[in-house]
């Protein structure tokens, strides 16, 4: 038996965070809390030696990732598959002001993972773009699950794509995606691959959740 760690960082908290401005892919910064965050959870994450990291091209990310991956010697490698859930028209607008224009429209974003905002991407979508990676780092990436098993590849990304790409892995019913809420800034979920010692062929690998939304706080021991 194979098993192959997988940890999906959130970046940390933003300027557009603490004022409920819905993101997207605006490329903001990370806030002085922000970065304290990332520290905080690179501490952690630390201990579990990381494999590879791997990051969104916008900075909150990346910036958080870079701090994980000086603690443990490692280069971010960047792909925009990472990027967070395109939001359109909603993009730069405060939760207020889409409430306003669009009433009840944020609750049907939440309630379907199919329904997408004008110009922008679904839950679906997201998951289409990004899953690929992860199949691709099963076939490419020959030391992960073997040797020391236990060390994680960390992907770091954005709430709505950790939400999506964790559904998406799992296979649960498109209906079933909104079961997975919410995750707090610089927060992670830890999935588990498990194959035959030497399948490379991501159709064969099963994923488990093993936790979701851990944090500095409150996962400061082994997975």
């Amino acid at each position: 038996m194979r098993v192959r760690r997988l940890i999906l960082l959130r970046h940390g908290q933003t300027e557009f965070n603490a004022g409920s401005r819905m993101q997207g892919q605006l490329d903001t910064v990370l806030s002085d809390l922000g970065r304290a965050q990332a520290e905080a959870a690179a501490e952690v994450l630390r201990k579990r030696h990381p494999l590879l990291i791997v990051s969104s091209d916008l900075w909150r990310a990346y910036d958080t990732a870079t701090v994980l991956a000086e603690h443990n010697g490692l280069q971010v490698r960047v792909d925009t598959r990472l990027r967070e859930t395109h939001l359109g028209d909603w993009q730069g607008l405060t939760h207020e002001e889409v409430d306003a224009v669009a009433p009840g429209a944020r609750l049907a974003w939440r309630d379907d993972a199919r329904w997408a905002p004008h110009g922008g991407e679904s839950r679906v979508d997201v998951a289409a773009r990004s899953e690929p990676l992860v199949a691709e780092l099963v076939a490419g990436e020959p030391e992960w699950g073997s040797g020391d098993a236990n060390r994680p590849a960390v992907l770091v990304a954005h709430g709505g794509l950790i939400a999506a790409l964790t559904a998406a892995l799992l296979r649960l019913p498109v209906e079933n995606w909104p079961v997975l809420g919410g995750m707090a800034n610089a927060s992670w979920t830890q999935l588990s691959g498990y194959s035959d010692v030497d399948v490379t062929d991501p159709a064969g690998v099963r994923w488990r959740l093993d936790v979701w939304n851990a944090s500095a706080q409150v996962a400061d021991c082994e997975l």
